[in-house]
C-alpha cells in the first residue's frame, strides 16, 4: 500500500505544535545564518564585535567544559599510574627489606669480627690457651649463675682452669666431663675473685650477687671508698687467674663494698677461651712408705 501523501501527525495537538515549532526554528536559525552570513560580508567591524561577545558569553562554559573534558581523560591515566606505583613500591619494600637483612648481617659480622680479634689479643697476652669453645648455655634465670662449654676433658679442659671472653673473665671450671665443662660464673653467689683497682693497684674482692652483677669488697681499711667508673682488672692473688684481666666496673659510690657491672657478659657472648692456670696446683704429698713387717725371729 503506497504511503499517505497526509503528513500531518495526526489529531495530537502537542505533537503538531512540536513540528511547528520545529520548522520556526529552522526557519529563524535560517535567517540568523544569512543574517551573519550577510553582516561578516558587508559589515565585518560589527561582525566582529559581535563574535567578541559571543566568544566572551561562551568562554567560561567552554572553559569549564574543557576542564571536566581533561579530567575525564586524565581518569584512566591516574588509575594506571596508581597502580604502577603501587607495585613500585611494592619492589622498593622489597629491595629495602632485603638490603635490611644484609646491613644486619654486615653489622653482626661486623661484631663477630671485633669479638674474634679481641679474643685472638687476649689468647696471645695471656698463658697457655687450652681450648676455644662455644658457650651452649648459661643459667640466667637462676639465683646460681653456670655456663656451660662445649669442650672437656677430651679438649685437655680441666677443673679450676680460668675462662675469659672477649671483654674479659667470665669464670673458671668448676667441674668437666668428656665433651662439655660446667663454668661457675663471677656473678655466681659463691664466686669470689681477687681484683685490684687500675687508677692505684689497691686489692680487692669481687664476690657475685647473682643478679648479673658483683660487689668489689675491700681487703683493708685504709681507703674503703669507691668512685663511679673504677676499673677493676685480676690481681693474680691465688694462683687461678692471671693478673691483669678486665673483671667489673663499679657503678655507684660506695664505703666498704660497691656493685659493679662485669665486662664479659656469658649471655650474650658465643666463643670463651679455657686457661691454663695462672700457678699450677701444689704438687701431690708424697705417698708414705710402707712399714716393714715384723720379721719372724728364727727358733734356737
Amino acid at each position: 500500500m503506497a504511503p499517505s501523501r497526509d503528513r500531518r501527525p495526526g489529531f495530537s495537538r502537542r505533537a503538531q505544535y512540536s513540528l511547528f515549532l520545529t520548522y520556526i526554528l529552522g526557519i529563524a536559525g535560517a535567517v540568523v545564518g544569512a543574517v551573519l552570513l550577510a553582516l561578516s560580508t558587508f559589515n565585518p567591524v560589527a561582525f566582529n564585535a559581535l563574535r567578541s561577545a559571543v566568544a566572551e558569553l561562551t568562554a567560561p562554559p567552554a572553559a569549564l567544559l574543557a576542564g571536566a573534558g581533561s579530567q575525564l581523560a586524565s581518569i584512566p591515566d591516574a588509575i594506571a599510574s596508581h597502580f604502577q606505583v603501587r607495585g613500585e613500591n611494592r619492589e622498593l619494600r622489597a629491595r629495602l627489606n632485603q638490603a635490611r637483612g644484609a646491613l644486619l648481617a654486615g653489622r653482626q659480622a661486623q661484631i663477630e669480627n671485633v669479638r674474634l680479634r679481641r679474643l685472638l689479643t687476649l689468647r696471645d697476652r695471656l698463658p697457655e690457651t687450652i681450648a676455644a669453645a662455644r658457650i651452649v648455655s648459661t643459667s640466667a634465670s637462676s639465683t646460681r649463675r653456670f655456663g656451660l662449654l662445649n669442650a672437656g676433658s677430651f679438649q685437655g679442659v680441666a677443673d679450676g682452669q680460668p675462662v675469659t671472653g672477649p671483654e674479659g673473665l667470665i669464670g673458671r671450671v668448676l667441674y668437666v666431663g668428656p665433651d662439655t665443662a660446667r663454668v661457675l660464673l663471677i656473678t655466681d653467689p659463691e664466686s669470689v675473685v681477687p681484683v685490684r683497682r687500675t687508677r692505684d693497684g689497691r686489692p680487692a674482692l669481687a664476690a657475685g650477687r647473682g643478679d648479673g652483677l658483683v660487689d668489689v669488697r675491700t681487703i683493708d681499711t685504709a681507703d674503703g671508698r669507691f668512685r663511679p667508673g673504677d676499673l677493676f682488672v685480676t690481681s693474680g692473688t691465688g694462683g687461678i687467674f692471671v693478673p691483669g684481666v678486665p673483671v667489673a666496673r663499679v657503678l655507684r659510690a660506695g664505703t666498704d663494698s660497691a656493685p659493679a657491672r662485669p665486662f664479659a657478659r656469658p649471655d650474650s657472648l658465643d666463643v670463651a677461651l679455657v686457661h691454663r692456670a695462672f700457678m699450677p696446683p701444689p704438687p701431690a704429698p708424697p705417698a708414705p712408705a710402707p712399714k716393714p713387717s715384723p720379721s719372724a725371729t728364727p727358733e734356737p
